[in-house]
C-alpha cells in the first residue's frame, strides 16, 4: 500500500534513452517505463533515472513504483536480473491473483533496456532478444484484437504528454 499511496518515480522522462511499453490483455493494465542511462565511476552503464506511467489497479501501480526503486542506479546487466520474485518481496508480498503485475513491471523494464540497446546499436543479449520477441507477439495480439481501443489509448497518451 505504501507504493500505491506514495508512488516513487511516477511520470515521464522527456527524451528518454529507452522506453518500455507493456500491457496485459486479461486485466487491461498498461505500463510505460522510461529510462535515462548514464555511467558510474567505473564507466559501466547504469540506470541514472527511471520513471513510469501506469494505467491499472493498485498492484500495477505498486509494482511499477517498486521496480523503479529496485532498478535506479543499477547497471543494465543487474537491472535485467530483477525478476517478479524480487519485486514481490520488495512490496512485502502480493495476493496470488496480482502476481501478474510484477511480471508486467519486469517486462516493462526489459523492454526499456531493449529499446535503449537497439537505439544505440549496442549488443542485445540473446535472452533479452527472446523476451522482446515474446512481448512483441503479445503486443501485436492485443493491438489486433483491440485495434480501435489501442489507437485511441495511444492518441490520449500522446496528448497528455
Amino acid at each position: 500500500m505504501k507504493h500505491f499511496l506514495n508512488p516513487k518515480n511516477m511520470g515521464k522522462i522527456k527524451n528518454a534513452d529507452g522506453i518500455g511499453k507493456v500491457g496485459n490483455l486479461t486485466c487491461g493494465d498498461v505500463m510505460w517505463l522510461y529510462i535515462k542511462v548514464g555511467k558510474n565511476k567505473s564507466g559501466k552503464e547504469i540506470i541514472k533515472d527511471i520513471k513510469f506511467e501506469t494505467f491499472g489497479c493498485v498492484a500495477a501501480l505498486a509494482t511499477s513504483s517498486a521496480i523503479t526503486e529496485l532498478a535506479k542506479g543499477q547497471t543494465l546487466d543487474k537491472a535485467l536480473k530483477i525478476n517478479r520474485a524480487e519485486i514481490v518481496k520488495s512490496l512485502g508480498g502480493l495476493p496470488l491473483i496480482k502476481i501478474h503485475c510484477s511480471v508486467l513491471a519486469a517486462d516493462a523494464l526489459e523492454e526499456a533496456i531493449y529499446d535503449y540497446l537497439k537505439k544505440n546499436k549496442k549488443e542485445i543479449p540473446l535472452e533479452l532478444q527472446k523476451k522482446h520477441e515474446i512481448s512483441l507477439k503479445s503486443k501485436e495480439s492485443i493491438e489486433h484484437r483491440y485495434h480501435d481501443w489501442t489507437n485511441l489509448e495511444e492518441k490520449i497518451h500522446k496528448k497528455k504528454n
